[in-house]
């Protein structure tokens, strides 16, 4: 099988913040480019090879990568893959609300359901559907044997619960920046099929 590790962005100034990000960015903090190093370093400490390393566009996710791939090529590793930014790995659009106070949004805010749809942001259907999709098409890829995927909190979330019922590790684990999810993927089946979830920054930090 497959392999494929979701890790999400490092801290951002929005975290802090308490502000919505959606598809608008704001930058790594000295933090989470810490978080990003560490969790290259822990990759790195596992021996994984990837034959793609893929992003969200938005600036937050392709700078953690950005670091990542410094830390893994910093052992030694040779013809690292160059990062790919993916449009379907984008954190959720928030509509009207992106920018402002997380408080004045009118749902959870990782796991708003479709609260957001009237105002003009993605629904958590649609963007369950687009995630799935994308890391799909990502993994069917020829050469994908083993795949690092940079997106989002919501993003991720809304990717793990389409798949919690064949997880083979406990789901209920917060997923922290950087946190990384690892699946395996079964090309006949297409399905993914959780074996962990670590926060490697949390213990390092």
């Amino acid at each position: 099988m497959a392999t494929l590790y979701l890790m999400r962005h490092g801290q951002t100034a929005y975290n802090l913040e308490h502000r919505v990000q959606g598809r608008c960015d704001s930058p790594l903090t000295p933090l989470g480019v810490e978080q990003a190093r560490v969790a290259g370093r822990w990759l790195a400490a596992r021996g994984v090879r990837f034959d793609r390393l893929c992003s969200s566009p938005l600036g937050r996710a392709a700078s953690t990568l950005a670091l990542v791939r410094e830390e893994l090529a910093a052992t030694g590793e040779k013809d690292l893959p160059s990062i790919e930014l993916i449009d379907g790995l984008v954190e959720r659009s928030y509509g009207p609300f992106e920018g402002g106070p997380v408080a004045d949004v009118p749902a959870e805010l990782w796991d708003p359901g479709e609260a957001l749809v009237p105002f003009g942001g993605e629904g958590s259907a649609a963007l369950r559907r687009r995630m799935v999709a994308t890391l799909t098409e990502l993994m069917e890829a020829p050469g994908a044997g083993t795949v690092l995927a940079v997106s989002h909190g919501s993003a991720s979330l809304q990717f793990k619960r389409a798949w919690e019922d064949r997880a083979r590790c406990p789901q209920d684990v917060a997923l922290g920046n950087c946190c990384v999810l690892v699946y395996e993927f079964d090309r006949s089946s297409r399905a993914f099929f959780c074996q962990s979830i670590w926060n490697p920054c949390e213990a390092a930090l």
